[in-house]
């Protein structure tokens, strides 16, 4: 079962694990920074845990 990362993506640890196999490393982490310095991060909306 995977448990949901990333609130404003949508990533799984399971998403996390995938990304390591396939790239020898986790981009999925670069890729929230990219899209955070975008405007695109909603965490404050979206996570129940920062409310």
């Amino acid at each position: 079962m995977s448990g949901l990362i990333c609130h404003c993506f949508g990533y799984t640890s399971d998403d996390i694990q995938k990304d390591v196999i396939e790239n020898g490393k986790s981009t999925i982490f670069e890729r929230i920074m990219a899209e955070k310095k975008n405007g695109a991060c909603h965490c404050a909306e979206t996570n129940p845990k920062v409310r």
